[in-house]
């Protein structure tokens, strides 16, 4: 029977501390929070999305995608599927995404709790690992009060995102002292900033739209949904799933500009769209520009794009000229606004960056650069889309590595 401790005790720490401790081995977790799966429970907004039917690579970013590859196999994928109808999980299914039936996520933390407790995991909460030293093949994992020894170690601590939840960076330093390298963590699934004095007037309206990022002139990811305007800039799903690539651009001092559609559901040109107006305005007769596209969009909304565009909202349609109308219709359809931040780690769901997946064995999730160790979850170069797909990764990284550890 070998010695496994885990440190962490969130998605992945807890899924390989229960396969580990199936292969026959004494589990330890060390918790540095006086309780198990903090940010677990504030997922989904409490509801838990812990899974995504559409395991499509295009939902995951790192600098390795052939790597990932080969983790993310549909026999790995169906495998937690199984894990968790053995642990008495029935998921609701919406739109693609797995959410426990009770809709909290506490139903999936409890299940992953009170299975690790039938196999004799020992948890040890409010244990803050300050240091690891590899001494005899074995790890020596110390904190400030007292100090335990491991066979085998697997660091689950997450990222630096959230870290009123735990998880502030530390599992960064302690790979790094055993001789990992670290891509630079950046915030992702984040909102972002701008300077424009407008928002404080559009603080608050939700709409759908579409987003286009782009770099240099060139459009470079697109996202659709709802998007919330704040007064800092935007934030939601969709914007979420852009920040990914915004936070690396900003990194690197590049300049980022996102165009807003704000009428995704009418596929027009700018040309087609005067047209649709032009059209619109012979049939609402006796109407003002800003009534005119009432029912369009929030009309807060409305006299923000025509402010920017240097419109009266009481003026007809009839009294612009083709270049007022050109660029009324571009800010209904094309919208730029400049980003210059994002919010910070504490408003961040997850870190891009972390561990390089060329310093992992794809197939057990073991360090290549120190034998007996294994890194999973969070602190690995893999960021997922909104929807359940960083959960998916911590399930299948943390299963791989429990699988590993065998009494053999």
């Amino acid at each position: 029977m070998q010695k496994v401790v885990i440190i962490g005790a969130g998605a992945s720490g807890l899924i390989s501390a229960i396969y580990a401790a199936k292969n026959n081995n004494q589990v330890i977790i060390l918790e540095r929070n006086n309780n198990c799966g903090k940010k677990l429970l504030l997922t989904g907004n409490g509801k838990c999305n812990y899974w995504n039917t559409n395991q499509d690579l295009k939902h995951y970013h790192t600098q390795n995608p052939l790597i990932l590859n080969k983790i993310i196999t549909k026999t790995n994928q169906q495998e937690i599927l199984t894990f968790f109808d053995h642990i008495g999980i029935i998921p609701r299914i919406k739109n693609s995404l797995y959410y426990p039936y009770s809709n909290q996520s506490v139903s999936i933390c409890y299940a992953l709790l009170l299975e690790a407790e039938l196999l004799g995991i020992k948890i040890i909460n409010n244990f803050l690992v300050d240091k690891i030293i590899v001494k005899n093949k074995q790890f020596i994992i110390k904190s400030n009060q007292e100090e335990i020894i491991a066979d085998k170690l697997i660091i689950a601590t997450g990222s630096k995102a959230n870290p009123k939840t735990g998880s502030d960076g530390n599992g960064y330093e302690l790979v790094k002292s055993l001789n990992h390298s670290i891509i630079k963590p950046l915030p992702a699934l984040v909102s972002l900033k701008g300077e424009e004095n407008y928002f404080k007037k559009w603080k608050g309206i939700r709409t759908d739209v579409t987003l286009s990022l782009y770099h240099n002139e060139n459009k470079i990811k697109e996202e659709s949904g709802e998007i919330q305007l704040t007064d800092y800039g935007i934030s939601g799903i969709c914007v979420f799933n852009l920040s990914n690539v915004v936070t690396k651009l900003l990194d690197q001092k590049q300049n980022v500009k996102i165009k807003i559609d704000f009428l995704p559901y009418l596929k027009l040109s700018i040309e087609d769209l005067i047209s649709f107006i032009d059209k619109r305005n012979q049939m609402l007769k006796k109407r003002n520009i800003g009534e005119l596209f009432d029912s369009l969009l929030n009309y807060k909304l409305v006299n923000i794009l025509l402010t920017e565009s240097k419109i009266n909202p009481k003026k007809s349609w009839n009294d612009l000229n083709n270049k007022q109308k050109k660029l009324v219709s571009q800010n209904l359809k094309q919208f730029s606004l400049k980003i210059t931040d994002t919010n910070s780690f504490e408003k961040a769901q997850v870190c891009s960056g972390g561990v390089p997946l060329t310093e992992i064995n794809y197939q057990t999730m073991e360090s290549l650069k120190v034998k007996g160790l294994y890194i999973v979850g969070e602190l690995l170069d893999v960021v997922g889309d909104c929807g359940g797909y960083n959960l998916s990764f911590a399930w299948i990284s943390g299963m791989l590595a429990g699988k590993a550890i065998s009494d053999n």
